[in-house]
């Protein structure tokens, strides 16, 4: 598990004095500003994030050291990071898409059937992407609980009951 999750993006400036675009993947999407400092997959780190409005997909907000629309607009698609000791610790059945990434993938029978490279999640649903053992292709999984069963975290594994079709024919 990492000690950091991914908790928003930023999407560039709104307007022309630093305030940023911001979605939030929190489950209380105004709770982001909660787990401040917030820092970026380089490091940088933001002390405070003040939410100062609601756009369409998201919110408006100011970000300390952010003073301009230039600095605001370098902020394009920047990932946005929380320390996982500031966020709640969630229900058995839910997990934080971190914790998923990397796991093993076996299929009923314990044979193995790749790695989760990511988890996405597009509007209709989480979906895992699955890199299959020795291949370069990857394969969509819906991750429900009829396709899920087992996720093992302490083993680094799930177990997945796909569909037929599902994954390509060895």
């Amino acid at each position: 598990m990492t000690d950091r999750i991914i908790v928003g993006t930023l999407g560039g400036a709104f307007g022309v004095v630093g305030e940023v675009r911001l979605k939030s993947f929190c489950a209380d999407p105004e709770s982001i500003a909660d787990y401040a400092p917030l820092t970026t997959e380089d490091g940088k780190t933001f002390p405070m994030l003040v939410m100062t409005g609601r756009v369409k997909g998201g919110f408006t907000a100011r970000v300390q050291g952010i003073d301009t629309k230039e600095e605001a607009d370098a902020l394009r698609n920047v990932s946005l990071y929380a320390e996982r000791s500031k966020l709640p610790n969630l229900p058995d059945d839910e997990y934080y898409y971190a914790d998923l990434e990397g796991l093993s993938v076996l299929d009923t029978g314990s044979e193995p059937l790749g790695t989760v490279k990511k988890v996405v999640n597009h509007g209709a649903g989480d979906l895992l992407e699955i890199q299959l053992v020795g291949q370069s292709e990857t394969v969509l999984l819906p991750f429900t609980l009829a396709n899920v069963p087992t996720v093992d975290l302490s083993a680094g594994r799930i177990i997945v009951d796909a569909p037929d079709g599902a994954f390509p024919e060895a």
